[in-house]
């Protein structure tokens, strides 16, 4: 068995999205990083839309995931302007800003109280009349009663962003490596990881962050496991011939059930995203597409002249509270940076910031102090 040691050094295990990020911003610090996936096109990324949609995810009993939101998409532009400077490859942002379509009057209803919520949170947010909501969208429907209007929340392409995560990653010098990885413990710290091929990677640093797959990374004691489970999502790829008219993100609940329609600048629509409690099984549903594309239909008829170009089935990162655990796991050496669930390309620059601050300067800033994994007493003592 073949040993490798540096000083100041991080393993992330996880090269999706955040993973990526993770070891960008510590690769920036001047950490020697590597990062590890047997499997790096499996990441929820792979199937993400790409909202960056903190106001139209507003939940009332979600104000901390509201506020943590709100400063990731700040962070964005900056975020966007430097990886495409670093790596020369675009990420698809837009800031095209979401609209909250109301099917009927009582949905109305419900985004009136929603928009009065925003406002008292001091939200930007605003309410269309269905007059309104035709001059904005006019390949809507017919009838649409109304929609609240968030201007703030964009979109990315997140698999343009995840090229540009890694070739950034390579321009800086850091190993990325394609092989399972079994965290090493030893005397009570972890240590490193040890990977398929026996080399055994020492690192002062292991950062977890495998998505819907954290909790079963070998070599982690039970006691030190990250809380976390798979939901599988599927999102719809599409073109229509011709310019898309949709201007801005659309997203709408159809007789109590979600839906969105992401317009992309290259032609593309994305539409989703269902959302099923099926451990592991990535394999697409039949009945999960059909209703995609019904719902999505009744909102924007247009679309059923379109093209169907791919379907994507992806595993969000669940967690009990459906919140992120970012931060110390209990076990010393060992960082968990997992359980963004629906929010995961939303929080990737705010949380690739906080862990980059975490293993430079020890300290985990406050905007994460609600997110830690401490707050699962399954998670650390």
């Amino acid at each position: 068995m073949s040993d490798s040691a540096a000083s100041g050094t991080v393993a992330v295990i996880g090269a999706g999205a955040i993973g990526a990020a993770v070891a960008w911003r510590c690769a920036q610090r001047g950490l020697t990083v590597t990062l590890v996936d047997p499997a790096a096109d499996r990441g929820a990324w792979n199937t993400a839309a790409g909202m960056l949609a903190p106001v139209t995810e507003l939940h009332y009993t979600e104000p901390a995931l509201l506020e943590l939101g709100l400063d990731s998409l700040a962070r964005y532009p900056e975020f966007v302007a430097e990886l495409e400077a670093e790596s020369g490859r675009p990420t698809g942002f837009v800031e095209c800003g979401t609209v909250l379509v109301a099917w009927d009057a009582a949905d109305l209803a419900a985004l009136r109280d929603l928009h009065a919520f925003a406002i008292r949170l001091g939200v930007d947010a605003s309410l269309a009349s269905s007059r309104e909501l035709r001059a904005l969208e006019p390949a809507l429907a017919p009838g649409l009663p109304g929609a609240l209007v968030a201007p703030g929340d964009h979109q990315i392409d997140p698999r343009l962003l995840h090229a540009a995560l890694l070739e950034a990653l390579r321009r800086r010098g850091a190993a990325i490596v394609t092989s399972r990885a079994t965290v090493r413990v030893e005397q009570g710290r972890a240590i490193g990881v040890d990977l398929d091929d026996g080399t055994t990677l020492r690192t002062d640093h292991v950062v977890v962050a495998a998505g819907a797959w954290s909790g079963a990374i070998p070599g982690i004691p039970d006691e030190y496991r990250p809380p976390v489970r798979p939901v599988k999502g599927q999102t719809l790829h599409l073109r229509l011939d011709g310019e898309v008219r949709l201007r801005h993100v659309l997203r709408a609940t159809v007789k109590g059930t979600p839906v969105y329609v992401v317009p992309r600048a290259d032609g593309e629509l994305v539409i989703g995203a269902s959302s099923e409690e099926a451990g592991f099984d990535r394999q697409p549903r039949a009945g999960a597409v059909y209703e995609l594309l019904r719902d999505a239909q009744s909102v924007l008829p247009e679309l059923s002249e379109a093209v169907l170009l791919d379907v994507s089935t992806g595993l969000r990162p669940g967690s009990p509270d459906n919140a992120p655990l970012v931060g110390p796991s209990g076990l010393p050496g060992l960082v968990h940076v997992t359980g963004h669930f629906r929010n995961g390309i939303l929080h990737t620059p705010v949380t690739a910031d906080a862990v980059a601050d975490l293993l430079s300067t020890g300290t985990l800033p406050d905007v994460m102090a609600d997110f830690a994994p401490a707050r699962f007493a399954t998670v650390c003592s």
